[in-house]
């Protein structure tokens, strides 16, 4: 064999190899034991909402868990529960109030957010949820 058929052979095996590499790097392939999640985690996984791995999502949005109410900021459109159905406005009634510092920034594949509104509320509950379940721990000798 000639150098250059060398050569060729070299590089054929580097690129082979990385090849290789880089496959059990992306396909999440692990030696030895890994730890478990941590204590009250429940799901594993990205929330069902999530785009898929290595995709980018085409919608971001504020979501206000005390009001219940997304934002999306794309197109500048709130999503909020009203008679008895999911409405969008560029601007929210009068009666609805936010604050608008306290939001979760949520990635999702969808225009539509609340179609996946009760896992969303389920994750990021609000205030008043988060009070009534410390209390009811307490009541049980919780803390």
């Amino acid at each position: 064999m000639g150098r250059i058929e060398i050569l060729k052979t070299v590089v054929l095996l580097g690129l082979f190899a990385i090849c290789v590499f880089a496959s059990c790097q992306s396909l999440g392939i692990s030696i030895g034991d890994r730890p478990g999640p941590g204590p009250g985690y429940e799901e594993q996984g990205p929330p069902p909402w999530a785009p898929a791995h290595g995709a980018r999502a085409k919608h971001n949005y504020r979501y206000y868990p005390d009001s219940r109410i997304y934002y999306d900021q794309g197109r500048g459109v709130y999503f909020y529960y009203s008679d008895g159905k999911w409405q969008m406005s560029v601007s929210l009634p009068a009666s609805i109030q936010i604050n608008v510092g306290d939001y979760v920034s949520l990635d999702m594949d969808t225009d539509k957010p609340y179609e996946y509104d009760k896992d969303v509320v389920k994750r990021h509950p609000s205030r008043q949820t988060k009070k009534k379940d410390q209390g009811s721990d307490k009541k049980k000798g919780n803390k």
